[in-house]
This record gives structure tokens, sequence and C-alpha cells, in this order.
């Protein structure tokens, strides 16, 4: 007769969803022999997970789509991303988020994003701001510097945004500077 297969140390516990599916396919299973061991308690739900805000919440990666940074270029030829850096494209719309809260900004952008796309424009400029500057004597300490202009590049990779988007890049001086990006937009197909 073959003796039972050595007992293997336990690794790891079960999680409460693997455990309570668990219990449902085994629900019907009887013991062949011996008493039946004590039921595991059941494991306390986990806490619930607050909802990110749309603003703060990291966008979800999509498959074939790099994070646009702002002056990288990928998937661009030379003389395109040079005219795009030297502010050489006809610009299409402007977008100026200057004294718009952070739910504000962001719902602008979409809808500018969304109807520039949908009337073909190729080449848009989204003005942020530069935000306060560190020798601002009306500077609260408590107050953020620059919160549009951190947000937008940000927006910008969420993925209905992304999907949209070819190059993003700071502009020129003539154009707003460090407080504005150039926003390329795919072709309408």
């Amino acid at each position: 007769m073959a003796e039972p297969p050595p007992a293997r140390p336990r690794s790891r516990r079960l999680a409460a969803d693997d455990l309570r599916l668990w219990r449902h396919v085994t629900r019907d299973i009887a013991r062949l022999r011996g008493d039946a061991p004590p039921a595991p308690p059941d494991p306390a739900p986990p806490p619930p997970t607050p909802e990110p805000s749309p603003r703060t919440a990291q966008p979800p990666r999509r498959a074939g789509l790099r994070e646009l940074q702002p002056g990288t270029v990928t998937d661009l030829d030379r003389a395109t991303a040079e005219r795009l850096r030297r502010g050489a494209l006809a610009i299409d719309g402007k977008l100026d988020l200057h004294g718009l809260t952070q739910d504000e900004a962001h719902a602008a952008l979409e809808r500018f994003l969304s109807g520039s796309a949908a009337r073909g424009r190729r080449c848009v400029l989204v003005i942020t701001g530069k935000g306060l500057n560190d020798g601002d004597s009306d500077a609260g300490a408590g107050r953020a510097r620059g919160v549009l202009r951190q947000a937008v590049p940000r927006w910008l990779n969420e993925p209905a945004n992304r999907a949209r988007i070819l190059a993003v890049m700071p502009a020129q001086p003539k154009h707003g500077g460090a407080g504005a990006l150039y926003v390329l937009l795919k072709r309408k197909r």
C-alpha cells in the first residue's frame, strides 16, 4: 500500500475573496472519515477605499500609448517635432485656464480638446499660467505654486485626452513660455 505524501507546510493564507469562493465551491462536499475541522472564522471585510478625485487620480495606462512628457517627442517626424518646438506651427485654437479652479480647468480642458479634435484642429495652445513666483510677497505660506501648471500634463495623459494627442511641447516665450503648452492633436481620419 502506498504511503500518503508528506503534509505540505502552509505557505500563505487565503484572501477574503478566495476564501469565499472556496467555501462556495466546497459547500456540498462531505468528509469521508473523521470529524470535520472547525470552520475558520469569516475574515473581516476590507475597509472601503476612497474614490480618488479626477484631478488627483493617476490615469490608467493604455496599451500602446506612452505617457506624454512636455518636450519629449516619440511618434512624430523630426521636421514636425522641430516646427512644434519652435512654435512655427499655426495655432488653431487657444484655451486660457487663468482664474479657474482645478475642477473648472479640468472640465474646460476636456471640452476644449474633444471639441478641437472634432473640428479637425491640429495644433492648440493651452495656457496654464506660471503660478505664483517664490519672490512674490503676496504668496501665503500655505498657497501652492503653479497648481494648474503641474496638473495639466497629468490631465493630458488621461485616456480620453491621450487618445487624441500626438505630442506636448512647452510654448515659446511669444506664446506664453513656461506658462503654456503646445498640444499637437492627431489628424481626424
